[in-house]
């Protein structure tokens, strides 16, 4: 049996098929979701599972390099973004809009998982990013500076 938290098997296989840059939107129970995406429906009922009960274990799984998240999110739903921020902490943050994230960005998705979320703006943009530590550790090799605090963090 898997030793982390995360128990989908779809959501599992999921992550482990992400590359560098390759986009995940954890998504509200209204999403409109594109009918071409790949497509992993956790919603039972209103609120469950809500977004904080998936984000959690995808948190500990996933190596997001940086999260977006609907512009209007910090005035219009500021519990949300405060548990992103958490759950997310060494990821760089950046708003989009709305808009962007319904049209554009939900076609570029690699994965879009729904939640039973009942949460305004309740969709996350998560950029799979690579474990630096682990990229940059071998014997002059050198890192970036735009990773260099991901090193120095650790």
């Amino acid at each position: 049996m898997n030793r982390n938290r995360l128990l989908n098997a779809e959501l599992n296989h999921a992550i482990a098929s992400m590359g560098h840059g390759d986009l995940m939107i954890v998504c509200d129970a209204g999403f409109p979701v594109p009918s071409s995406a790949w497509r992993i429906d956790l919603a039972i009922t209103p609120d469950v599972p809500d977004l904080e009960t998936v984000l959690t274990p995808i948190a500990e799984a996933f190596i997001a390099e940086k999260v977006s998240y609907a512009d209007t999110l910090p005035v219009h739903n500021a519990p949300l973004l405060k548990k992103i921020e958490r759950l997310f902490a060494g990821a760089d943050f950046e708003p989009v809009t709305h808009e962007a994230i319904l049209g554009e960005m939900a076609a570029k998705a690699k994965v879009i998982v729904r939640t039973g979320a009942f949460d305004p703006w309740g969709n996350i943009l998560l950029y799979s990013g690579v474990d630096v530590p682990a990229w940059f550790s071998k014997e002059g090799v050198v890192a970036p500076d735009y990773y260099a605090r991901k090193l120095e963090n650790r």
